[in-house]
């Protein structure tokens, strides 16, 4: 009696070892697939060459009662918390949300803003959680965080794009959205950001993935944002030239009635003194800490900046 006792207690204690050690999420993401189940678990995923992976067999995690339509489209982006960090922003997006005018400028500068040129051009942008194409939200700082551009665009801008050629196919067509950035304890710059969209009344859009802030041959400090390029940082042109035809084609910025191409040229603007430089410029690559980024010259004239005579 006494043997099958312990035998069953020997059991159990494999059992839940076997379910701690299942439920540890502080390991390498090699599958495609991520179980989690809070935000800390994500926060504790390990990058390992996959920037992109699926949670929750991609099932997005929508209550219920926020996926009517009974009261038309609606945004909500929640207050920065205690380190000024932006937090979750939520939406049911529709076509009436879309903008009707190009983006302006930003200036809000988001927690771990340490901008730098690389190789491959700016390490980081000023990340949109709802992407502009969808709300026309711009310069709300709880709509924003330091991104990656590797994470903006492509990684980010590709699901921005799903939804919103699903919203402008028609006026009834309705997708529940939210993105998380995801911050590990007390750390400046997010690890990644989860996406989550779900078209109400079809399966048209329905996605559940998390995207890690990580740039080829670069080494990011989250605490606080900093970085320095790895040693043989050529891996930065290869990776850059790998995905060159992708990129062009991503950064395509589509509105109802406009189409901006920033893949061909940028404009940055010197917000201390309102003037603005094009690539040929001699002070195009200014200090990051006055820039602000424009997708026009002619964006950057309506904002009030002129252009360098140098």
């Amino acid at each position: 009696m006494k043997k099958n006792h312990f035998r069953s207690l020997a059991l159990l204690l494999v059992a839940a070892v076997g379910l701690i050690s299942f439920a540890n999420t502080n390991v390498p993401c090699n599958n495609q697939t991520v179980y989690a189940v809070s935000d800390k678990s994500l926060a504790n995923l390990k990058f390992h060459k996959q920037e992109i992976v699926t949670v929750d067999h991609n099932e997005p995690r929508f209550s219920k009662s926020t996926l009517s339509k009974k009261n038309g489209p609606w945004q909500k982006y929640s207050n920065l918390d205690y380190l000024n960090r932006a937090q979750a922003a939520n939406a049911l997006l529709n076509k009436r949300l879309m903008p009707h005018s190009p983006r302006a400028g930003l200036t809000w500068d988001p927690t771990g803003w340490h901008n730098k040129r690389i190789a491959s051009g700016w390490l980081y942008n000023r990340c949109h959680l709802v992407g502009y194409q969808l709300t026309g939200q711009n310069n709300n700082p709880r709509n924003l965080i330091t991104g990656t551009r590797e994470l903006n665009d492509p990684d980010m801008l590709k699901y921005e794009n799903e939804v919103a050629d699903y919203l402008k196919d028609s006026s009834s067509n309705y997708v529940r959205y939210r993105v998380t950035p995801i911050f590990k304890g007390n750390d400046l710059l997010a690890n990644g950001v989860e996406m989550e969209a779900k078209s109400i009344g079809s399966n048209a859009v329905d996605f559940n993935v998390y995207i890690f802030n990580e740039q080829p041959g670069v080494i990011l400090n989250y605490k606080d944002g900093t970085s320095r390029v790895k040693h043989g940082s050529s891996m930065i042109a290869e990776h850059v030239k790998a995905r060159s035809h992708h990129v062009t084609k991503a950064r395509t910025i589509h509105n109802i009635k406009h189409k901006i191409s920033t893949a061909n040229y940028r404009v940055i603007g010197n917000k201390r003194s309102k003037i603005y430089h094009v690539a040929s410029g001699e002070n195009y690559h200014m200090s990051s800490a006055n820039a602000v980024y424009f997708p026009s010259e002619a964006a950057a004239r309506r904002a009030g900046y002129r252009k360098s005579l140098r």
